[in-house]
């Protein structure tokens, strides 16, 4: 059997193994090491598993996994967000949709301290959502801000998405880090804008506080809680300060942010035995989660590359169908949303690793290699954002569901997300169109 069948064979299975319900590290591992078994051996086969585990192993920024997970489960799990709403509440609550424009700035500032969405979705539905409900906001459109913000968490540093895209792509984590800072802060700048026209054409969508309300909150009120907005400062500045300007590694930073949210959750004395049960549970199954997911991907792209599909896909791209450039970076993005209806974001880079980016680094876009792939990671992150909110099976509209009050259905989670969506891929394309929104950063900081 000629290897491009081969390598269609491998696909289609891993597609009916995922779409059968099973893990996706399962999945894709399994087919990959029948197929290197089937293709050279017992010992060829076992060798590829072995040597992807031990090339993950020694991947030494993978240690910041476990530290950026422990960071945003702390947050989360201490409540140390409580005090950073209570003062957008307090500094925003007299504009119309004041309340929503401040839990949109309390998402940017909590993706910028965990790199995970589920850690501001729970912040966000817990903290802001009952708080925005009993003010008379419009739910629909509070819900959709909520699981739009939370989702930054993956595009603006310290993203989780983004280490272990540059893992299997081969590309510098703190370029990709600095270039989703720009094209973060443009979607929660868009996400402000949809709120302030929307309150603004209806303010009964976003109701001010009362005259009485803001009589009983003194300056000197204001001013402390504005020591609230100092802690993600803070650890911010603290972990990427220092890595930006090349005093510690990439790990080393990661260790610093984790260890002052540490200190700051034992100094407000919320870090409990039960507390830091959770954090240690859910940090440890997160991690190796990703762990065996990176593993089996490994080993499936090992294959795939020992079969040339990778050449063969992009002969078939850029010499038989004769597609432009243009034209096939669209239609992947399009494949990456399609996919994002039924899989999560580790899922469809897994996938579509091993094939679309070397066949991106061919790509006549008139930029480097290297910033292609820089810039395209940012692409797939947005992707990904998208692939949190689209039903029918999107990550966050069940966390959403399982934690939103009894008032908020199922039917108006899906509903708040289509403008949100809308907004997510207007970012998408502006990115597209100007990608020096994501690349200056990387240049200005690195010296490209």
């Amino acid at each position: 059997m000629p290897y491009e069948y081969i390598a269609i064979v491998m696909f289609m299975g891993m597609m009916a193994m995922l779409l059968s319900g099973q893990r996706v590290f399962a999945g894709i591992g399994f087919v990959a090491v029948v197929a290197a078994i089937a293709l050279w051996g017992d010992r060829g086969g076992y060798d590829i598993a072995f040597t992807s585990a031990i090339k993950l192993m020694n991947w030494y920024p993978m240690l910041t996994l476990p530290m950026f997970v422990w960071m945003g489960y702390v947050m989360s799990e201490t409540r140390l967000a409580d005090d950073l709403y209570r003062m957008f509440h307090v500094w925003f609550g007299p504009i119309p949709g004041g309340l929503a424009i401040g839990t949109i700035l309390l998402m940017v500032l909590v993706s910028a301290m965990n790199g995970l969405s589920v850690a501001g979705l729970a912040i966000g539905a817990t903290i802001a959502l009952p708080e925005l409900l009993k003010r008379g906001y419009d739910k629909r459109m509070v819900t959709g801000i909520i699981q739009g913000g939370s989702s930054l968490g993956i595009l603006v540093p310290p993203s989780i998405v983004l280490v272990l895209y540059a893992m299997i792509a081969r590309q510098p984590v703190g370029q990709l880090w600095l270039a989703g800072v720009f094209p973060g802060l443009l979607m929660a700048g868009f996400f402000l804008l949809y709120v302030v026209i929307r309150c603004g054409l209806n303010p009964k969508m976003g109701p001010p506080l009362s005259r009485e309300e803001l009589a009983t909150i003194t300056w000197s009120e204001r001013i402390r809680l504005l020591r609230a907005g100092v802690l993600p400062v803070v650890i911010f500045a603290s972990m990427m300060g220092p890595f930006v300007l090349g005093y510690v590694s990439l790990v080393e930073s990661s260790v610093i942010g984790a260890t002052i949210a540490t200190f700051v959750a034992i100094a407000k004395r919320r870090l409990t035995k039960q507390v830091w049960e959770t954090c240690v549970v859910n940090t440890l199954g997160v991690s190796c989660m990703f762990m065996w997911i990176l593993l089996a991907a490994l080993a499936f792209g090992a294959v795939f590359d020992g079969l040339g599909a990778v050449r063969a896909i992009e002969s078939f791209f850029l010499e038989d169908l004769g597609l432009g450039p243009w034209t096939i970076l669209i239609l992947m993005q399009v494949s990456f949303l399609v996919m994002g209806m039924f899989l999560d974001d580790t899922a469809m880079l897994v996938i579509v690793a091993p094939l679309y980016i070397p066949l991106v680094a061919k790509l006549d876009l008139g930029m480097p290699p290297g910033d292609v792939l820089i810039w395209y990671g940012v692409l797939y992150t947005i992707t990904c954002q998208v692939a949190y909110i689209t039903p029918p099976f999107g990550y966050n509209l069940f966390l959403m569901r399982a934690m939103a009050p009894d008032q908020v259905s199922l039917g108006d989670i899906y509903r708040s997300i289509v403008p949100i969506t809308g907004i997510m891929l207007l970012t998408l394309a502006v990115i597209i169109l100007f990608p020096e929104i994501a690349l200056w950063l990387p240049h200005q900081v690195y010296g490209q």
